[in-house]
């Protein structure tokens, strides 16, 4: 008898989004179809669509966060490429940088390649084993080098909102630049670049604001400079051998992902018109039924904050089954159940270690807007049976 085909319930919306709002579709294929050429390039009708793309998605992103400045928001592939460029940009020989035992390899393994070749030294604050930071603790670690802090505005082990604006006011007072991470936050919690004292915000388009893969980008303060480390074409003052100084063309040389900046915009412009809020109170609610559900299953252990505590993470809940290894639990609930969760440690060592489930990781569940409250169930019911002694 031929197995009866699962519908699959997709729960690593951590990782991407898998599911788009049409618009984000329609936009990409408009694009291929109607312009398809890039911009800055020619004078002729495509591509002056195209000059108008790139600038209309700046504004966009520029409503969503509050950036100051247009000209200062960077297009980039992801989120990693967005750290690298402020770090690499920013740094110089003999800083100091203050840093969360709850940062991602995209924050620590840039910071690594800097300590070994110029120097950089780092001090990281330790959050406790629930994965929470004292914000004060940063401060505490500042020396008269420090130049930078960083700061995963939420973790993509535990979920657990990190105080970004209470540590932005306290580099603000101290003059110490401030990079944020918002690879779990850009389109799922409201961020106000200046409210939050923000001075280097990093996000991607593929994960909550549900726009392309290949798509992101860094918005920079006026206050700081930086440093390109790609140089090549831009459209611009092609006269010069040397690469243009303005911003943003410093920063954005050769051709862009315009396909999927097209699909970014059309998905800025959903948030804008839903809400950022809207989506917030959806995986809010889906997060608080799916830990107060899987926090009344015998041999099942959460990490982060507990149930009841949704409106201080984001759709994001790591966990194990006693007994049994996270990769064996991701693989039954994928073939027994259609459940697609991500397992291991997230690219995230430090996290791991902060909440001591290193080295074997957890199973991690993630929540998005297109989740539905039966999946939920679902996932609760699937979690019962394997826990099952």
């Amino acid at each position: 008898m031929k197995k009866k085909k699962l519908k699959p319930i997709y729960l690593d919306c951590a990782a991407t989004t898998r599911q788009k709002p049409p618009q984000v579709l329609k936009a990409v294929v408009q694009y291929a179809t109607e312009v398809g050429v890039s911009h800055g390039r020619g004078t002729y009708e495509a591509g002056i669509r195209a000059n108008e793309l790139i600038f209309q998605t700046r504004q966009a992103l520029g409503k969503l966060f509050h950036i100051q400045r247009l000209d200062r928001l960077l297009y980039t592939k992801n989120v990693t490429e967005a750290v690298n460029t402020a770090l690499k940009g920013f740094l110089k020989s003999g800083d100091h940088v203050v840093l969360s035992s709850m940062e991602h390899n995209a924050v620590i393994r840039p910071l690594n390649k800097l300590k070994a070749q110029k120097g950089i030294e780092y001090t990281i604050v330790p959050a406790n084993s629930l994965g929470r930071l004292n914000p004060y603790d940063f401060e505490k670690a500042f020396k008269p080098n420090t130049k930078l802090a960083c700061l995963v505005h939420a973790s993509n082990v535990t979920g657990n909102l990190n105080p970004v604006e209470e540590v932005g006011a306290l580099c603000a007072k101290r003059e110490v630049a401030f990079l944020v991470d918002t690879a779990q936050t850009a389109g799922v919690v409201p961020i106000d670049m200046q409210a939050m004292h923000i001075d280097f915000l990093c996000f991607t388009g593929h994960k909550g604001l549900m726009g392309p893969p290949g798509t992101g980008g860094l918005a920079v303060s006026p206050k700081w400079n930086l440093e390109s480390f790609i140089e090549g074409g831009t459209g611009s003052n092609s006269d010069k051998e040397e690469q243009p100084s303005q911003w943003p063309d410093k920063f954005e040389s050769g051709t862009q992902n315009y396909w999927g900046l097209a699909g970014l915009k059309a998905a800025a412009d959903f948030l804008l018109k839903t809400s950022v809020q809207a989506v917030r109170r959806k995986e809010e609610a889906l997060t608080g039924a799916f830990l107060a559900e899987a926090g009344r299953i015998k041999g099942v252990k959460l990490y982060g904050l507990p149930g009841g505590a949704e409106k201080e993470r984001v759709g994001v809940v790591s966990l194990n089954v006693e007994g049994r290894d996270p990769s064996e639990v991701g693989f039954e609930l994928d073939q027994k159940y259609g459940i697609m969760t991500r397992v291991g440690l997230h690219c995230a060592p430090l996290a791991h270690r902060t909440i001591g489930t290193h080295p074997v990781g957890t199973v991690r569940f993630s929540f998005g807007y297109y989740n539905t409250e039966k999946e939920v169930e679902k996932a609760v019911k699937a979690l019962k049976e394997l826990a099952k002694p």
